[in-house]
């Protein structure tokens, strides 16, 4: 596998709609942008997006009045599981735009601002079966795995065979992040925003997230 690097220098030189050649330009500073899709089920060949939500950080800023949000009509049938879980039915996606419709859209806003989310790569390799044919590219965007971040504050300096917990819901409990509803694309992007404002405030001070101890401690003094 190439480096992200040099895959990004190949897109760069290879993307087929020079309109969006935007992708490639330098963020603004500070600005970066969570992204949260979700699908009919979690096969990236056979499924489907269903909706899709973005909201830009700026510094330690969630820009809840700047998001994106979209509602799309997948190819695919969605089943009764999926449907559980997102809880859009048939009739609430019969109505919306196809994928190919939003993604200029979507395109735009993101521009070339670090993408972040909740098992990030999933999301996007969900996109990039539709950027691909539509761009020539897949997403450029430097990518931040929030999952890692938690890892890293609470995991990092962990003793061989630690119990490791890196659920969304483990993530909200320890950064004390009231829960919303999970499985909708804007809440969930909202909780993955929180989420990272913290996480990045923990690293830069220096503070690790406490664990609880598998096994006693020994103390000599028998108290």
């Amino acid at each position: 596998m190439l480096p992200r690097a040099i895959k990004r220098l190949l897109h760069q030189a290879t993307i087929s709609d020079q309109s969006y050649r935007f992708m490639f330009d330098r963020p603004p500073d500070g600005d970066l942008v969570v992204i949260d899709c979700e699908t009919t089920g979690l096969n990236v060949r056979r499924d489907d997006v269903v909706s899709i939500a973005a909201i830009k950080i700026r510094g330690n800023r969630i820009l809840t009045s700047e998001h994106f949000e979209a509602v799309v009509h997948p190819d695919s049938e969605m089943g009764a599981e999926a449907i559980k879980i997102h809880r859009l039915r048939r009739s609430d996606v019969e109505a919306a735009p196809i994928v190919w419709k939003m993604l200029p859209s979507f395109l735009r806003f993101i521009g070339a601002r670090p993408l972040i989310g909740y098992y990030l790569d999933f999301d996007i390799a969900m996109l990039d079966k539709y950027i691909l044919p539509l761009v020539g590219i897949e997403l450029p965007n430097e990518r931040i795995e929030i999952s890692r971040l938690y890892y890293e504050r609470k995991y990092g300096n962990a003793p061989p065979n630690t119990s490791i917990d890196l659920s969304f819901a483990a993530i909200l409990r320890d950064l004390n992040i009231p829960p919303r509803a999970q499985h909708d694309a804007f809440d969930d992007a909202l909780m993955t925003a929180m989420m990272f404002v913290e996480l990045r405030d923990l690293a830069e001070r220096g503070v690790r997230i406490a664990r609880e101890r598998s096994s006693p401690v020994f103390n000599p003094t028998g108290a």
